[in-house]
């Protein structure tokens, strides 16, 4: 649990710092490290959950051998939203140029109502029944000893992105590095998985980004 929290903090506190950084174009390598750090900083609280029953289960189990650290399965996880942040850093600078440039309002209301729909899909709500129920996850997918402790993190992980890719995109409506943007999709994916309610809030906000994205297309919002 401490190893999580000092994650965590680590990356709360880089994008708390790094806010000013909208203003500038910094290099891809930086691009890369922002998305990196932020999708840990808004991820992890998500995974958290799964990440600790699994070491209840090694704990439960006296450290058998057959079940690496859980620092294996936290590595699997983030490897996975390190590839993600690879291809949002591409994203961002291929959008960045002037030739793909679209009218900020259109291409802003399409991605929310394109957002709004995913949520609604079943697509969606596969995924996020497998972020949902951590136990159940970790009972079909258990494999022993590094490798299946790696393959188990790199497995929630794809879940994870499946789950919640077109939210992270929405940061490229309110602002890659705007805190009160990046909060609000933080506690809205924790919302979604830990709440036991969390299918409903999924419904609630595609209804909510498809109503957005129409009234944006429109001229009224």
């Amino acid at each position: 649990m401490g190893a999580i929290l000092l994650l965590a903090t680590f990356s709360w506190v880089f994008v708390l710092g790094g806010m000013g950084m909208q203003s500038m174009q910094p290099p891809f390598w930086a691009l890369v490290l922002m998305w990196s750090v932020m999708m840990v900083a808004m991820m992890l609280p998500s995974a958290t959950p799964a990440i600790l029953l699994y070491a209840n289960v090694r704990r439960s189990r006296q450290h058998d051998a057959e079940i690496a650290q859980p620092w294996v399965f936290l590595a699997g996880y983030v490897v996975v939203w390190l590839g993600f942040s690879l291809i949002a850093a591409l994203a961002q600078v291929v959008l960045e140029q002037p030739a793909a440039a679209l009218p900020g309002n259109l291409s802003q209301s399409a991605l929310l109502l394109a957002a709004g729909a995913y949520q609604l899909s079943p697509i969606k709500s596969a995924c996020a029944d497998q972020c949902r129920s951590p136990a159940q996850f970790i009972t079909q997918h258990w494999r022993p000893g590094v490798s299946g402790a790696l393959r188990l993190g790199v497995l929630h992980g794809l879940y994870c992105v499946g789950c919640c890719w077109v939210l992270m995109a929405l940061l490229f409506v309110g602002g890659t590095m705007n805190l009160l943007w990046v909060v609000a999709l933080t506690a809205l994916v924790a919302a979604e998985k830990l709440l036991p309610n969390g299918k409903l809030v999924q419904t609630v906000s595609g209804v909510g980004l498809m109503l957005w994205g129409g009234l944006r297309l429109a001229g009224l919002a």
